[in-house]
This record gives C-alpha cells, sequence and structure tokens, in this order.
C-alpha cells in the first residue's frame, strides 16, 4: 500500500501547479479521506468534483456508491487524471471528466436534471463564486463539503453579532445548516498556500423555502451589508421606506445583529410597505 501511495504521489509531481488557476494540489491523504467522507451519499443522486487537480481526493470519491463527475479546466490536470485515475479503472462508466468551467456549466443538461452534492479542495480565487452558485442551485443540491481559506470558511459558518458576519453568512444559512469541520495546514499542499485551509460542511434546510420573495431577501441582504457599519434606517435608504415602517426597532440594528430569520421578516415588512 505505501509503494503504492509513494508511486501515485511520484506520478502526481509531474503536473506543476499553475498560479492563474489558483492550484494548490492536496498531498496528504489522511485530510483526502476526511473530506470524502464528510457527505452523506445516500441525500443525492450523482456528485460533483469541482478542481480534481492531480486526484488525491478524487481516489477517495471514487470508492463511494455514488456516480462522480469531475469538472477540471487545467489541460495537464485532464490528462493526468485520464491516465492514472479514468484508465485504471474497472468499471469507468461511473466517473466523468468533465472539460469545462463549473461557473458556467449547464448542470442540468449535464447531470440530467438529478439531484447531486458538490465537494472539492476549491480554488481561493473562485470560492465564494462556488458558493453563490451552490446557493442559486439549492433545488438540486441538498450537500455540499468543500476547502476554502480559512477566513472564507469561517466568514460562512458564522453566527449573528460575530464580527465575520455578512453576506456569505447569511444567504448561506438561509438555506443551509453550516458546519466547519476542521482546519488545514498550509504544509499538506503543492505549493503551500500563506494561509490555513478551512473545510465545511452544508446540509439543506428541511424547509429551504423561504417565506417571503426571495428575489427581495436577497437584494436586502447584499444592500444592508454594503454599508454595514451603518443601521438598517440608513443603509436601506434607497427602498423608500415609509417614515411608519422605519420607526420599527428593527430598523435601529445594524445588520450583523441579524439572523437569517430576522432578515426575512425585515423583507416581509419591505415588500408590505411596498404595496
Amino acid at each position: 500500500m505505501a509503494n503504492t501511495k509513494n508511486h501515485f504521489q511520484k506520478l502526481s509531481q509531474l503536473v506543476r501547479p499553475k498560479k492563474f488557476f489558483g492550484q494548490h494540489f492536496l498531498k496528504d491523504e489522511t485530510i483526502a479521506q476526511k473530506i470524502a467522507d464528510a457527505l452523506n451519499y445516500e441525500a443525492f443522486d450523482k456528485l460533483i468534483e469541482i478542481g480534481p487537480g492531480t486526484g488525491m481526493l478524487t481516489k477517495f470519491l471514487l470508492k463511494k456508491p455514488v456516480e462522480l463527475f469531475a469538472f477540471e479546466i487545467d489541460k495537464d490536470s485532464i490528462a493526468f487524471l485520464n491516465e492514472h485515475i479514468l484508465n485504471p479503472l474497472e468499471n469507468q462508466s461511473r466517473f466523468k471528466i468533465i472539460d469545462q468551467d463549473f461557473l458556467k456549466a449547464d448542470l442540468e443538461t449535464i447531470l440530467d436534471d438529478d439531484s447531486f452534492g458538490i465537494i472539492g479542495n476549491f480554488p481561493y480565487n473562485i470560492s465564494s463564486q462556488i458558493l453563490f452558485k451552490t446557493i442559486e442551485l439549492r433545488n438540486v443540491v441538498p450537500e455540499f463539503a468543500g476547502m476554502f481559506q480559512k477566513e472564507v470558511a469561517k466568514r460562512i459558518c458564522a453566527e449573528s453579532g460575530n464580527k465575520t458576519y455578512g453576506i456569505l453568512s447569511v444567504l448561506t444559512q438561509a438555506f443551509y445548516e453550516t458546519k466547519y469541520l476542521f482546519t488545514v495546514k498550509p504544509q499538506v499542499f503543492n505549493p503551500p498556500p500563506k494561509v490555513d485551509s478551512g473545510v465545511i460542511k452544508l446540509t439543506r434546510r428541511e424547509n429551504y423555502k423561504l417565506d417571503c420573495d426571495e428575489k427581495l431577501f436577497f437584494k436586502v441582504v447584499k444592500t444592508a451589508f454594503q454599508q454595514r457599519r451603518k443601521t438598517l434606517r440608513n443603509s436601506l435608504k434607497t427602498f423608500n421606506l415609509s417614515d411608519n415602517l422605519k420607526s420599527d426597532l428593527i430598523f435601529a440594528q445594524r445588520p450583523e445583529r441579524l439572523s437569517y430569520q430576522d432578515f426575512v421578516d425585515l423583507t416581509q415588512k419591505i415588500a408590505k410597505d411596498a404595496v
């Protein structure tokens, strides 16, 4: 087993991580195993891995009872995955390498409208965009696990009242239960990043349909946090609120004091005020 591990690691060094892709290849099997074990594989039909690189995480995902779709845009990584991960598989039909940008891909066409989990060691430079796309796809994504820059991971899971609590926190927690799983040190990557990483898990809420206009909800949250140091009475001026509504005590709060449910209630009040 040790020889097989060392052989794979030597092979994976043939693919050089590219800075413009934000690549930091995971080289620790224990960490890869922990990430792969984070999901409940009975919760969805298919699984998407974003940015598999040299396949350290992919190897463990292929041991799970699910069809795996790996989205990769680096040609060198794709060639490596084909030769050293896909070709040796006995059942190649359960692993597909998709040469597309996940953020631009038409996932419903690729996955035939099935539900799917999302997982990956995400490039820091697009990790927030991956999260926002997941939120957009919440109807078909019941579970999500991934590696972010630690600061971002903590922000996603932060509770209201915390100084790191913000747009990512509210919009994610409105639809998913968030859990910070563990911290990952730089030395387990090639090349090592300059900061620690954090792995989180998202589990879609049982009642993830908001009791308000969801489009308005997104607008209210984003507008409120654009001027997070101001009270809602001032940061939400563009909504042309009535004096009667602005007298509500909630408008004396700053946005970081409100839970996602508070923002749902706020959105309901703003919608009624506009009628």
